[in-house]
């Protein structure tokens, strides 16, 4: 039995799961999110806890077993508490603005990078003298808010020689030596 899949997830105060035609709806005070499931996995909602089981021991169905369970899981988290991550840019005249939804970057190309946000992501950005920019982002949604993270990181990532680029905040850059001076 997987390990995951069989620990039944506790529903918070405000969060209400539905489960139709494979479909799991998970509503809160955060936001409404939609999981389609395989149907051979079975999701229970019963006395305020939701259990995912599943028929039998293939191969497919255990690794299905603990995936939705994990899914369901960070559903519920995001419905009640959200998802916050934030990003630092560090390198000489980086920069960042959002005006609404779109996301403006200077990171040392020759144009800006404009990035239009979806609507359940709330974006802010913050610049301070002497200080890198940074930029916040928040959603309900994880998945979501993961991918718009690691595009935004793609367009500069880290480097090891002077950890320029586009990092998460306390993530640590393995740095590299430079050329050695004076070797013969």
């Amino acid at each position: 039995m997987s390990r995951i899949g069989k620990l039944p997830i506790s529903l918070p105060k405000g969060v209400t799961v539905t489960v139709a035609d494979s479909v799991v709806t998970v509503k809160g005070p955060k936001g409404e999110l939609k999981q389609s499931i395989n149907p051979a996995i079975e999701v229970k909602v019963e006395d305020g806890q939701i259990s995912v089981s599943r028929p039998n021991d293939e191969r497919e169905t255990r690794s299905m077993h603990g995936l939705y369970r994990a899914l369901i899981h960070n559903m519920v988290v995001g419905v009640s508490e959200g998802y916050k991550e934030t990003l630092e840019l560090v390198g000489v005249g980086f920069r960042a603005s959002n005006n609404g939804q779109v996301l403006e970057l200077a990171l040392g190309y020759t144009h800006p990078i404009f990035i239009k946000l979806a609507p359940e992501i709330k974006v802010e950005t913050k610049t301070e003298r002497n200080q890198n920019p940074l930029i916040t982002l928040e959603s309900c949604d994880k998945q979501l808010l993961g991918q718009v993270c690691a595009k935004i990181r793609s367009f500069r990532e880290p480097e090891p020689y002077k950890g320029k680029g586009v990092k998460f905040v306390g993530e640590q850059i393995r740095r590299k030596a430079g050329k050695s001076a004076g070797a013969k």
